[in-house]
């Protein structure tokens, strides 16, 4: 064991060995002489600055230079520092050169560059001016104020030349990404008294004419008609160009599922009013398979299979089929989804088979469901009508029950997030509204209401972090002692409903200890994400403080919440946000870990 040990050791010391051989001269071996070194003693940024891009950095390891040649390189060095400088916006520095010759402290000369920049040249005046279409049309009026009111260098601002590149990259963008996709900047110009320590900017932004949508040319379909392109690009011919509008079609193309890629651009050497909008697919596979294996702290190790047919024969629909195992939850189901309408509504057909652990109970449940969907960027809408069918049987009571219900049901969300899938500020909300019946012996009615909100509130920057809420609420009105299936009723508990507590493992207590599912339900959680900093700069980590809480119960009255406190880190892979959390659950006085990856509402 000990020569395992020594091994590990010196494997371990070994490359830093040689690395200190490589770089650490042998006693006695002459150092390698520089020609001389450069000191910038200025403020901070100048001095950054000029140690990066001085022209006279390039000669300090020529050791042939004479003392003529180094003083020419100086006064060279001079001009070339305060064009640098001017960049920054100080356009009268004060700057001292000397050389300070080899000595036994310093074995090479010394250049030494002092820079006092003085007053920074501040903007007095701005001038924007239009040209072309958008200079008379009253309809352009709220971009050209637009463009005027965003502008980044304001009168008493700071100039420099990185600022001033910036504002009109910023002014032209606004112009060209809508109505005016030609448009240019025909004159621009920074007019700088160094005297005084002031600037004035003029900018002339020539909008050319007014750009419309005319009709999609497709590039690309084999297994495909134009008219599913164009209900899924959903462009109106006719309307303004909009570059935000073309991005958001090529996002719903590829989302489709039926193209891997999709490219729009807006064909600018038409002469007509209408130009074309050029569209370049690439078809994804008909059929795809997918395979997976995962794990998370709720359902332990999962098994995944799916498989996907865009276009199956006969009818022309989408077949998604999914098997899942997992230790609690087990599945098999198949939907079947048309092409979009005019009005991007499809009708769906779906059955799922599932075998899963609800409370203590385990429940076999059956569901075919049928109706009509409509999604968008911002608002997702579905109705449809559903059967469920549940067995639910208690390994206490080793005791069974059977229920059915036929129920219609409309449900929606809205979203309103910043960015995704990693949003900082906004809110979601969503809510499904059903009524039914149960079958069997006997049919009562019933209604249920599931509601729920997420939202992100920044605290006033991006160090301080922000507040991450969510709601849920849950109810089931019927008669008492009716039976429903289990899968129409609540449970909470889990990564994203209360930490602390497993999945589902909160519902309603009964006498003998087990849980079951219930008619009301009641989540909320609280959270503080802030950044983590490494170095001083902000890394792609956050940590977390939050608290849970949650209940489940069949009357309103009878709702006690279970409260889960814990901390965690947040980190934004390439595949979307991972959480990882540790959560106490106070009713239960354990401490659990939770996993979770994605962002989903």
């Amino acid at each position: 064991m000990k020569r395992y040990l020594l091994a590990v050791v010196l494997l371990g010391v070994l490359p830093w060995v040689m690395a200190q051989q490589a770089v650490t001269p042998a006693p006695g071996t002459a150092q390698p002489r520089a020609a001389f070194v450069i000191n910038i003693q200025a403020p901070d940024d100048i001095q950054e600055l000029l140690t990066r891009h001085l022209e006279l950095q390039r000669y300090r390891e020529l050791t042939d230079l004479s003392d003529d040649e180094l003083s020419r390189l100086m006064r060279q060095a001079d001009q070339d520092a305060r064009q640098l400088i001017g960049t920054l916006g100080y356009f009268s520095p004060e700057i001292t050169m000397a050389r300070q010759a080899a000595s036994a402290d310093t074995p090479w000369p010394v250049v030494k560059i002092i820079v006092n920049p003085g007053e920074a040249t501040r903007i007095q005046q701005v001038s924007i001016a239009f040209t072309g279409a958008i200079a008379s049309d009253e309809a352009a009026a709220a971009q050209r104020a637009q463009i005027q009111a965003s502008w980044s260098l304001r009168a008493g601002s700071r100039f420099t030349q990185n600022a001033w590149d910036a504002a009109k990259q910023q002014a032209l963008r606004q112009l060209t990404t809508q109505r005016y996709p030609t448009g240019r900047i025909s004159s621009s110009l920074a007019d700088i008294d160094p005297e005084t320590g002031q600037a004035q900017l003029q900018i002339t932004l020539d909008s050319g004419r007014l750009y419309r949508q005319g009709d999609l040319v497709i590039q690309g379909l084999k297994n495909y008609d134009t008219e599913l392109v164009q209900r899924l690009a959903r462009l109106s011919p006719g309307a303004e160009y909009s570059q935000a509008e073309l991005v958001a079609a090529q996002q719903r193309l590829t989302d489709s599922g039926y193209f891997d890629s999709a490219f729009i651009t807006l064909d600018t050497s038409a002469s007509t009013e209408s130009a074309p909008l050029l569209v370049n697919l690439r078809e994804a596979r008909r059929q795809k398979l997918v395979l997976g294996i995962g794990a998370s702290t709720d359902s332990g190790a999962r098994l995944s299979a799916e498989h996907t047919h865009h276009k199956v024969p006969g009818i022309g629909w989408r077949a998604v089929s999914k098997l899942l195992l997992q230790r609690d939850d087990s599945s098999i189901g198949s939907e079947l989804t048309s092409p979009p309408d005019a009005a991007n509504w499809r009708w769906a057909i779906s059955a799922l088979l599932e075998d899963q652990l609800l409370g203590t109970q385990n429940v076999t449940s059956q569901q075919l469901r049928g109706g009509r969907n409509q999604r968008s960027q911002r608002i997702d809408r579905n109705m449809y009508v559903q059967y469920d069918r549940s067995d639910a049987s208690d390994p206490i009571t080793n005791q069974s029950e059977i229920a059915q219900s036929l129920s219609a049901n409309y449900a929606f969300a809205v979203r309103y997030y910043d960015t995704l899938p990693f949003p900082s500020a906004g809110w979601g909300w969503g809510a499904e509204m059903g009524g039914g019946t149960t079958l069997g012996d006997q049919h009562q009615v019933y209604s249920r209401l599931l509601t729920r909100w997420q939202g992100f509130l920044p605290l006033g920057n991006s160090q301080a972090g922000r507040f991450s809420m969510r709601a849920s609420a849950g109810a089931v009105i019927a008669r008492e002692g009716i039976s429903l299936p289990s899968t129409q009723l609540f449970l909470a508990g889990g990564d994203n409903s209360v930490r602390g507590y497993g999945l589902n493992d909160i519902g309603v207590a009964l006498a003998d200890g087990s849980v079951e599912a219930g008619r009301y339900l009641a989540t909320g959680s609280i959270e503080w994400q802030r950044p983590i900093r490494i170095n001083g700069n902000l890394s792609d980590w956050e940590g977390t403080v939050f608290v849970d809480a949650g209940a489940v119960a069949n009357k309103p009255s009878d709702l006690t919440a279970q409260v889960g406190v814990g901390v965690g880190a947040r980190w934004k892979s390439p595949v979307g946000p991972l959480q990882v959390d540790l959560a106490y659950g106070i009713d239960t006085e354990r401490l659990r870990l939770h996993l979770n990856l994605g962002f989903t509402f």
